[in-house]
């Protein structure tokens, strides 16, 4: 039986699974959920075992719980690790929905529900298509599934249970389901990921709010002081202005940078959709590239003096900003967050004080279209879609996924199955049931290509 035929006669009883994953609560971020938390990952133990695998634990951590489970084909063969979340966002605001985010439902060729596509959805598949090659008798490389409760809150307890589990985990590739695809005709496979370094800096001027009348132009506005340092971290052309910000960016080649502009992309109909006149950013680069490829520095919130109801005439003592820096491959967040400080500290004038703090940082990631099981991945896109996928670099983060390569030693490959209009983090998130069936055919042919062209 051909994997389609599978999928056709076992529908019903996959999506019965995954309404079982979906009906539960496991929202990390909130703790009157923590019981739901662990009911989710006893569930997922369950469907991992029905699923062949030879066993399949549920850890328990500081945190949520991680479930690891492996089904061991030869011992020398190749092994697929699978890495999946099962934890979800907050369902706020619940007016906003059009169903009951967490009674699924089927309506216009979608599965409405909370985790539908973030991402009990995209990892459900990989357990079926999983069950596939076990039945069929057609896998031919080891397979390790481990998904966390903590991916939308940090992953905090995933990065050390990777650190002492080493062993466990040991594998030749990793395959996330975690990411989108440009458009349900046109496939893609998210190549890179960009880091983040974040920066809460404040401003100091006086010892207590002032009169604006009767001291200003005598003393300096810390807000004023405040913006024009931020406004000096970025040049005319869109550059950063701090000094080694770009040394360690990779670079990518002419035909690396010819593939991802081949992604459809409508700037006219972008900046419509946004409501905006003109486009910004760095010289010398289109807009894809630009969130993608390129690092980059925003103030993402600014604070200081009176701002309710009315007008106060203060020349306010303090003024403070989170900074947000993007990071692409080989750029380190500890040390942008150095160079930073270093830099703001520096060009401060004398008549304000300044703090730097360090608030969060994650590295960015790099997959290269030339890996092996990259190829493999493009080879099982071709065989379902008929066309090659196109590269694409992500202007979000996933940090644990450049921690698995620094602790395990290996790639991920990113081949999500999602789209923009699933509204993943927003109200009324959906999957399209053609993206979950032709998910579970292309995770099918990526295990027969891995273990026939890496064998």
């Amino acid at each position: 039986m051909n994997i389609k035929n599978y999928i056709q006669e076992n529908e019903t009883r996959f999506l019965d699974e995954l309404f079982s994953l979906l009906r539960i609560p496991s929202i990390s971020s909130e703790s009157e959920h923590k019981g739901d938390m662990v009911r989710c990952a006893e569930r997922w133990k369950e469907l991992i075992m029905a699923a062949g695998a030879d066993k399949c634990e549920v850890y328990p951590t500081d945190g949520n719980p991680i479930v690891v489970g492996q089904k061991t084909v030869d011992p020398n063969a190749k092994t697929v690790l699978v890495y999946g979340h099962y934890d979800v966002m907050p369902v706020d605001p619940l007016e906003l929905w059009n169903t009951e985010p967490f009674e699924p439902v089927i309506k216009d060729g979608k599965i409405w529900a909370r985790g539908a596509d973030d991402d009990k959805g995209q990892s459900f598949m990989h357990a079926k298509a999983f069950e596939y090659m076990v039945k069929s008798g057609n896998l031919k490389c080891n397979v390790k599934f481990m998904l966390e409760g903590e991916e939308e809150i940090g992953s905090t307890q995933l990065y050390s249970f990777c650190e002492q589990h080493k062993d466990l985990l040991k594998c030749d590739v990793i395959l996330v389901s975690d990411t989108g695809m440009i458009a349900s005709d046109t496939p893609s496979i998210t190549a890179g990921l960009r880091g983040l370094c974040n920066m809460i800096v404040k401003v100091t001027g006086p010892n207590r709010d002032l009169h604006s009348g009767i001291f200003g132009g005598a003393v300096a506005n810390p807000i004023n002081v405040l913006c024009d340092l931020i406004s000096g971290l970025i040049n005319d052309k869109g550059e950063v202005t701090i000094p080694g910000f770009y040394d360690d960016v990779v670079v990518l080649s002419k035909e690396e940078r010819d593939l991802i502009a081949q992604a459809p992309f409508d700037e006219e109909e972008y900046k419509k959709s946004l409501d905006v006149k003109a486009l910004y950013g760095e010289d010398g680069y289109s807009t894809i590239e630009r969130t993608g490829i390129r690092p980059n520095l925003g103030v993402c919130g600014i604070e200081g003096g009176y701002t309710g109801e009315g007008f106060k005439t203060v020349l306010p003592a303090t003024a403070s900003a989170n900074i947000s820096m993007r990071l692409v491959a080989n750029q380190d967040s500890h040390k942008i967050a150095e160079l930073f400080q270093k830099h703001f500290e520096k060009i401060a004038p004398d008549y304000v004080k300044v703090e730097v703090i360090s608030a969060h940082g994650g590295e960015a990631y790099r997959c290269g279209v030339d890996v092996p099981a990259y190829q493999a991945a493009e080879k099982a896109y071709m065989d379902v879609y008929g066309k090659r996928p196109i590269p694409t670099y992500s202007g979000g983060s996933i940090p644990i996924v450049a921690h698995f390569e620094k602790v395990l030693g290996v790639k991920s490959i990113l081949c999500g199955f999602g789209l923009a209009e699933d509204n993943i983090h927003s109200p009324n998130e959906n999957y399209k049931l053609d993206h979950f069936r032709k998910g579970i055919e292309v995770i099918t042919h990526f295990y027969e290509h891995f273990s026939n062209d890496l064998a």
